[in-house]
């Protein structure tokens, strides 16, 4: 088949984003909800009163999802504007229902609610793709909730955890970022029908003054949409805050994938994890026996547009002009798209990696026990003051023999033999078996067990329970 390669196409449609998330940004979705609003607006107002037959509502309801493409496009290359195009187009179908389309709306009426809609349906796919990740993650925190590893503060040996708590790590993040988004699309309310200005002037002139018919018509176009409310103020859009609280949500969860995608670029530097990795796969053009961590990284450059992103919405509501201005329009088609399709495909990537985590045990144990002879100091002088040692005594013994130890190792390339410095020294009053017996990693994981089993059960469940679905196809409400 024929390309054109002349132009430019976005890396989202062709490389990242998947189809279900394209296709709610898609010109399909937004003309087929602006005919729904279209014909809730007319069965509203039919209801409250004005004359609208059932036979136009019937007429509409057919021609809802049949777009006449061609008629709307050569309608706006005459007349430069979009809904009246599409009101000409709808028409053109609906000759009947043609008088009562679009009846006392201006544009924001399609524009700024369907932009609620497919926040609102965007929204529940992140959510739901988040699902996935969470449960991935789950399985593996609960299979590796035992696994002493190596715990870093400042990127240096610390303490011991265990591979599953930290995995709890990751996840806890990405709670609290599905938390919040899902409260911001759970208060997200339609704009309704506010008119120009926001004072609903053209609806007063409809129901001659009727501010109870007005405040139904809104009711019952909220809820023909699937919503509770409109929104109880605005001007002529619906405040552009709500795109900068969704994105930051967004950004929000780029973050908590950033983090756990660097971490697993650390960790198989380290060569004890790994994500997943092709039995053709190329690592490197040059190096044939590299194994770089590409999606891994592709996690990260994405989260770094993503959380770049949320200044846009940002500058944008900061910069309306008293009832509406137009500058928002340009910068809010791309930056909102272009947020959510690239959150999206993080989570297509974060789902792939997380669903066949390589884990190398025989490396993470090699390494704990380089390091464990340092960590398990304090235990041995603790255990040898039981004996009736001297704590500062052994404090500065175990120091002195902690340095030299630390000289071979990093000095001379040697392996770490403080065990066997402290068990050959007769101040210190443990023999090598008890010394040993101070060595095994379980005895410093602390409570990682027990902390992974509580997140599992009482954290990350509930969300599993609200957002978890097999499929992500066929959630789309309108």
């Amino acid at each position: 088949m024929n390309q054109d390669r002349t132009g430019y196409i976005s890396p989202l449609s062709t490389r990242y984003a998947s189809r279900e998330m394209q296709f709610i940004f898609s010109q399909e979705y937004k003309f087929r909800t602006w005919r729904k609003l279209w014909i809730a607006l007319a069965k509203a107002e039919k209801e409250l009163g004005l004359d609208i037959t059932d036979e136009q509502i019937a007429e509409l309801e057919a021609h809802r999802d049949d777009i006449n493409y061609e008629v709307a496009e050569a309608r706006e290359k005459q007349v430069r504007h979009d809904v009246m195009s599409h009101v000409y187009a709808y028409g053109q179908q609906c000759p009947t229902a043609a008088p009562i389309i679009h009846l006392g709306a201006t544009s924001c009426y399609v524009g700024d609610n369907t932009d609620i809609i497919i926040l609102r349906e965007a929204s529940r796919l992140i959510l739901k793709k988040a699902a996935q990740v969470l449960k991935n993650l789950a399985g593996f925190a609960e299979k590796y909730k035992a696994l002493p590893c190596l715990a870093y503060t400042h990127l240096q040996p610390a303490q011991l955890t265990t591979v599953g708590k930290r995995a709890t790590l990751w996840m806890n993040e990405l709670c609290m970022d599905m938390e919040n988004l899902s409260a911001q699309a759970e208060r997200l309310a339609l704009l309704g029908s506010k008119g120009t200005t926001g004072t609903q002037a053209s609806f007063m002139e409809l129901f001659e003054g009727d501010e109870q018919k007005i405040d139904r018509l809104e009711q019952l176009i909220a809820e023909d949409m699937g919503f509770t409310a409109c929104v109880p103020v605005s001007g002529q859009t619906y405040s552009r805050k709500i795109d900068y609280f969704i994105l930051s949500a967004l950004s929000g969860i780029a973050q908590s994938a950033c983090k756990f995608s660097n971490d697993l670029r650390l960790l198989q530097s380290f060569e004890e994890m790994e994500e997943p990795f092709g039995k053709s796969q190329i690592g490197s053009s040059a190096m044939p026996y590299k194994r770089n961590p590409m999606r891994s990284e592709r996690i990260t450059s994405l989260s770094r547009y993503v959380m770049c992103d949320t200044l846009n919405p940002a500058f944008t509501a900061g910069t309306q002009w008293f009832e509406r201005t137009l500058d928002d329009s340009a910068n809010k088609r791309i930056a909102v798209a272009e947020a959510f399709l690239a959150m999206d495909a993080i989570l297509n990537i974060y789902i792939n990696v997380t669903s066949d985590l390589v884990v190398y045990e025989q490396v993470i144990n090699r390494r704990v026990m380089e390091k464990l002879p340092f960590m398990a100091t304090e235990n041995i002088m603790m255990e040898s003051v039981k004996r009736g040692g001297n704590r500062q005594e052994l404090h500065e013994i175990i120091r002195v023999y902690s340095h030299e130890a630390t000289r071979k190792v990093k000095m001379e390339g040697k392996p770490n033999d403080l065990t066997e410095r402290l068990a050959t020294d007769e101040r210190i009053p443990l023999s090598r078996e008890e010394i040993e017996q101070e060595l095994s990693p379980a005895k410093f994981i602390g409570r990682s067990v027990s902390q992974v089993e509580s997140f599992l059960k009482n954290v990350a469940q509930p969300l599993l329970d609200r957002f978890y679905t097999e499929s992500v196809e066929g959630i789309l409400s309108v």
